[in-house]
């Protein structure tokens, strides 16, 4: 199976619309940036932890709500 067709399934079966937004533009910001700028400007461990961010981000037990994080951060928003 060809990258994109992978792709295009992945992006299917996501049934949560605020993670899909999330991937949604941060795949429009990557895409717009110039090919490898932010990725060749980090340190080895800088791209490990990373990467390893990204991995445990799919796991539910790491992850909030996005109304948890706003409700954290009320006093900030409404300024």
């Amino acid at each position: 199976m060809k990258t994109k067709e992978a792709f295009h399934l992945l992006i299917d079966q996501i049934k949560d619309e605020e993670r899909l937004q999330s991937y949604y533009d941060l795949v429009k910001r990557l895409s717009n940036a110039p090919d490898g700028q932010l990725w060749n400007s980090l340190t080895d461990d800088q791209r490990a932890d990373l990467l390893l961010s990204y991995e445990e981000s799919f796991k539910p037990e790491n992850t909030i709500s996005h109304e948890e994080v706003r409700k954290m951060h009320e006093s900030w928003l409404t300024r």
